[in-house]
């Protein structure tokens, strides 16, 4: 069969691999999308419960932040080791343990009575999850040919936006249950939501597939000739300027400036994210619960449209750095204008919804870069790291914003939020001045392009690499 597909023409191989790359989107990335719903989901619900936990439990704002921001000091101490497992074991095994094993973790926190056990659980929870971001990424570059990967992840991403449109309103109406068989409105949100995990992480064992070469579900020669373009772009990644050990990849510098650039992107992210429920009740004067829940899902919802234009087109045009350092610099902007006219709801949602859409849909415009030239175990550590020191400004991010507002008061932790994506900007544009500071937009797949993509398609393709340059 393999013959069969290489004595293809170019048109021909062109055409079963996009029919196979079709097919792939329809199986996998719903469902990886399912996961990450449930994930952000269970890492951010406890935005919902910060109100109670005060209330009846001593869990300070000081101690909530230091709490929340811990979840990504378990997840950063252990993404690697969980990466290079997923690339040795398989994707299908080590995503449903991780799923299982966090679902568990999230419904424990029924359990929580003060900052002790708060802290603990966040911790763990952390551990759990580590290796199912990256995991992902990564598992994805194993099917996915790099002309599509960033839309393929700007629709997995879209997990961030659905879990704020889906999740806000359930965590909400979960709240309502607050008395029903003896249980808090917080208990049953944990309760419900970490079972959830549960469920689909063992639905993951049975329902994913390894590789492309294990796809029973694709014809023969449609599943041969996604195995050749991923292989044949493998292959230019080997020998083109990328890092090809793990040890090679850990001491990387652009490895290093990527998770500096994503550092800073987080910060934006799980500074807003962590405090939204609170900040709309307080623009809207509304109380915590469902009908306020609405209210924070309209940010997600524009997130989810950003999802739908942005990262497609920056793989069309090949404009990645600017378009991602545009985003960024609406996301910082978004933020001031929350704070600076939270006396207009309109304008303050308005605010929120801008911040939302442009750190959302930069994500995966993000790594489209640093996964573009790696493969491998390099690939799997590099990536590892990149999202492990990354995230580690989801754990600064509260503690920053509550701590400017305490020390300079007014909006000076919300604006504090700002500067990150703002520095995250400007690294992502100033990446463009370093030599093969990633390959993607240097043009490095235009010969694998050429044996898969018609001739005409490639020289197009070669001309608009060599502008972007």
């Amino acid at each position: 069969m393999a013959d069969t597909v290489t004595n293809q023409t170019p048109q021909r191989r062109f055409e079963l691999s996009e029919q196979a790359n079709r097919k792939v989107f329809k199986r996998l990335i719903p469902f990886l999308l399912l996961m990450y719903v449930i994930a952000f989901l269970d890492r951010s619900n406890v935005s919902f419960a910060q109100e109670e936990f005060e209330a009846d439990f001593g869990i300070s704002t000081a101690a909530y932040a230091f709490g929340a921001g811990l979840f990504f000091v378990g997840y950063a101490i252990f993404e690697i080791p969980s990466n290079l497992l997923l690339h040795r074991v398989g994707a299908r095994w080590w995503l449903s343990r991780i799923m299982v094993s966090w679902g568990i973790v999230a419904a424990a926190f029924v359990f929580v009575q003060g900052p002790i056990s708060f802290y603990i659980l966040r911790f763990l929870l952390g551990v759990m999850e580590a290796g199912f971001f990256p995991g992902v990424i990564l598992f994805l570059t194993y099917w996915v040919p790099a002309r599509h990967l960033s839309r393929a992840r700007g629709y997995f991403y879209m997990g961030i936006a659905l879990a704020g449109i889906l999740g806000s309103p359930l965590s909400g109406g979960l709240l309502e249950l607050d008395g029903v068989f003896g249980l808090r409105g917080i208990h049953w949100m944990f309760l419900v939501e970490g079972l959830l995990a549960v469920a689909v992480g063992i639905w993951a064992f049975f329902y994913l597939t390894d590789r492309p070469e294990q796809a029973k579900w694709l014809p023969d020669d449609e599943r041969q000739a996604l195995v050749e373009t991923i292989d044949a772009e493998d292959t230019a990644k080997e020998e083109g300027h990328g890092p090809k050990r793990v040890l090679a990849a850990l001491g990387n510098w652009r490895v290093w400036y990527f998770a500096l650039i994503y550092f800073c992107l987080q910060i934006a992210v799980y500074g807003v994210t962590f405090f939204l429920p609170t900040q709309v009740t307080a623009i809207t004067g509304q109380k915590l619960g469902f009908q306020s829940s609405l209210v924070t899902a309209i940010p997600w919802v524009f997130a989810l449209v950003g999802l739908l234009i942005f990262p497609g087109l920056a793989d069309r045009t090949r404009r990645h750095r600017l378009i991602g350092s545009l985003l960024l610099l609406g996301t910082a902007f978004g933020i001031v204008i929350s704070g600076a006219l939270s006396s207009n709801p309109v304008l303050a949602i308005a605010g929120l919804c801008l911040a939302a859409m442009g750190f959302v849909a930069m994500s995966p415009i993000f790594w489209t870069l640093p996964t573009e030239y790696m493969t491998g175990y390099a690939a799997a550590a590099g990536i590892a790291l990149i999202n492990s020191l990354g995230n580690l400004g989801g754990f600064l991010a509260p503690i920053q914003r509550d701590y400017f507002k305490e020390t300079l008061g007014g909006n000076a932790g919300l604006y504090s939020l700002a500067i990150g994506a703002v520095l995250a900007a400007v690294l992502f544009a100033v990446s463009a001045r370093f030599k093969k500071a990633n390959e993607v937009e240097a043009g490095h797949l235009d010969d694998v392009d050429a044996m898969y993509i018609p001739h005409e398609k490639a020289e197009m393709a070669r001309g608009v690499h060599g502008r972007a340059r």
